[in-house]
């Protein structure tokens, strides 16, 4: 790498698609529009049931709205970057626009993390205390957990573009993905990125780790409660309220935990693995989410069968 010792901020970064396979990358760019059109059209069928559909009015369905809105905007973070690449071969990226990118990846990611711990919360306190529930949760302390996330995700994240702007870069400018991603950019650096690697390690663990810590420590609550019902009937009635958060929780921390640990300890990781990693990690939970919550939920699977029924008539 070319450097000689002052200053440098490149003006763009080159993205990556998928290496090895840059031949096929028309072809390979048809399963990313399927999973891309289910994502949307799908998270879009879920906020529009939940708002038509008043017996859905409750804190369970509020959460999963917001579950939603959240995977519409990483769908639409990486869709124009993902499919530019694939289509057009358009791999430059303005540096302020990477950063940019970043930052609402991250935060999204963020939030999407803290959502799927609110949701916890509110099987636990459903199944925990159902009389108490309504009352616990109500339409107002509901708004106030949905802006405390935002804000939580917004200020937490709010330093590292300033802490990427201060580096100083190498000439190579080519990133791991066809997004932009902190660890990804931060590695291209010619400067000391200590400062930069602690801060993200600690944010990454002080958020997205507790949230999964208090997730876990939500389900062992559940299930000691669960074991203490009466009969076999109501303990499988009450966990099977759960699956569909339980599939949600791991589809998204699986990819997300393997992708953190390839860019900090995974050097000699393929690039390949390393790509499909981090597809995984923003494709697939959104397009997902919404089949899991529409396969599992009896409620949101009878209001779509209502007004598809409607509209054939």
């Amino acid at each position: 790498w070319e450097f000689n010792g002052s200053f440098y901020q490149p003006p763009a970064f080159l993205m990556m698609g998928i290496p090895g396979l840059e031949a096929l990358h028309h072809w390979i760019s048809i399963p990313f529009c399927a999973l891309y059109l289910i994502a949307l059209l799908g998270n879009c069928m879920i906020l529009f049931i939940i708002k038509k559909t008043q017996s859905l009015h409750e804190p369970m369905y509020y959460f999963l709205s917001m579950l939603a809105v959240t995977d519409l905007g990483l769908v639409l973070c990486t869709l124009p970057t993902t499919l530019g690449i694939f289509w057009f071969n358009m791999r430059r990226i303005g540096f302020d626009a990477c950063l940019t990118q970043m930052y609402f990846i991250h935060i999204l990611s963020f939030i999407e993390s803290s959502v799927l711990l609110a949701m916890a919360f509110d099987r636990f306190i459903a199944i925990s205390h159902p009389l108490r529930h309504p009352s616990i949760l109500t339409k107002t302390t509901v708004i106030k957990i949905g802006l405390a996330i935002i804000l939580r995700g917004m200020v937490s994240l709010l330093p590292i573009p300033f802490l990427l702007k201060r580096l100083t870069y190498c000439r190579k400018t080519e990133l791991s993905h066809s997004f932009c991603f902190h660890p990804d950019i931060m590695n291209l650096a010619c400067a000391d990125i200590k400062v930069n690697v602690f801060y993200g390690m600690i944010i990454l663990l002080s958020t997205v780790g507790m949230d999964f810590i208090f997730i876990v420590l939500s389900y062992i609550l559940i299930i000691k409660t669960v074991i203490s019902l009466a009969t076999k009937e109501e303990c499988l009635k009450a966990l099977n309220t759960c699956v569909s958060h339980i599939c949600a929780v791991l589809v998204f921390f699986i990819p997300m935990i393997g992708l953190s640990m390839i860019h900090r300890f995974g050097k000699n990781v393929p690039p390949l693995v390393n790509t499909l990693v981090a597809y995984t990690y923003l494709i697939i939970p959104p397009a997902l989410n919404p089949i899991i919550y529409s396969i599992k939920s009896s409620h949101i699977r009878e209001a779509l069968l209502r007004a598809l029924w409607r509209k054939s008539e």
